[in-house]
């Protein structure tokens, strides 16, 4: 039976650790929430953590940053427009391609109609999120990591990102690792996507996929229950193979208040590597 590598980086709070762990073909691991599927004895490298405050996930997001730059750099999106003190509501449609030319990222929406990038709350009329979707509770259920704006999906809760060359020409690319910062994650972990006895629900969902549109990983996003905390989730592997990543985020589209029943989550900072030309 072949093995499968890939290394854990967590960081909760200000707790730290990096650990290789031996993976059995297509299994999961119940600590991680982790789905791996890549090929051969790969190391994936894997960052997590959760916290309630920005400070809890630094750690874990300057590692990720340093990992997948090499050796070619990497592209961030913080929603912001180059402006901390961006207060104003975006409302995109779908395709949003906004960012395809200039980071070689384009975003879809299977489920939803378009995008909104957009503060928590605002004086600035609609009202940032809690004006845009009408309820007043998110200007304090969700903070964002990068001020001042967050992103999500209207009328939907997956978002797919798939990567072409940057500066224009719709020229396909892969890149070496993706990762993701989100707001409010209430709902656990769970205990891997697999579906077995005992199994929790988990509301956030990473999925990478390869040129062929096979899975190469996919893990739930770890939790930071109480309003406006902070979660992150990223991969990064040994060369650029990723040329999608789909992300559900929540188990519900933006609107009803976040509860325990309905885990409303908005998304942050994307961080990737470099986008490559197929080859």
């Amino acid at each position: 039976m072949k093995r499968h590598f890939f290394a854990i980086a967590v960081v909760l709070g200000l707790f730290a650790a990096f650990v290789v762990v031996p993976r059995l073909a297509d299994a999961q691991d119940d600590q991680a929430g982790a789905s791996a599927v890549a090929g051969g004895s790969d190391p994936v490298s894997v960052f997590q953590s959760a916290g309630p405050t920005a400070a809890s996930i630094q750690g874990s997001v300057d590692q990720f940053r340093a990992t997948v730059s090499v050796p070619a750099g990497r592209r961030e999106i913080n929603w912001d427009g180059g402006n901390t003190a961006n207060e104003a509501t975006s409302v995109v449609g779908n395709p949003f391609t906004g960012f395809q030319v200039t980071r070689g990222a384009l975003f879809t929406t299977p489920d939803g109609t378009g995008f909104v990038q957009a503060p928590a709350g605002t004086d600035v009329p609609p009202g940032g999120l809690a004006g845009f979707f009408n309820n007043p509770t998110y200007k304090t259920s969700f903070r964002a990591f990068s001020a001042s704006r967050l992103f999500a999906v209207i009328g939907g809760k997956v978002t797919d990102v798939t990567f072409f060359v940057p500066g224009g020409g719709n020229v396909a690319a892969t890149v070496n690792g993706f990762a993701a910062v989100f707001s409010d994650v209430d709902q656990p972990n769970g205990s891997g996507p697999a579906k077995k006895r005992g199994n929790r629900n988990a509301s956030t969902l990473i999925e990478y996929y390869g040129t062929e549109g096979q899975l190469l990983f996919s893990s739930y996003v770890p939790a930071s229950p109480g309003d406006g905390g902070f979660s992150f989730f990223g991969v990064v592997f040994p060369d650029a193979r990723i040329a999608r990543v789909r992300i559900t985020s929540g188990d519900v589209a933006p609107g009803p208040n976040d509860s325990e029943k309905d885990d409303v989550v908005m998304m942050d900072d994307f961080i990737f590597g470099e986008p490559h030309q197929v080859q």
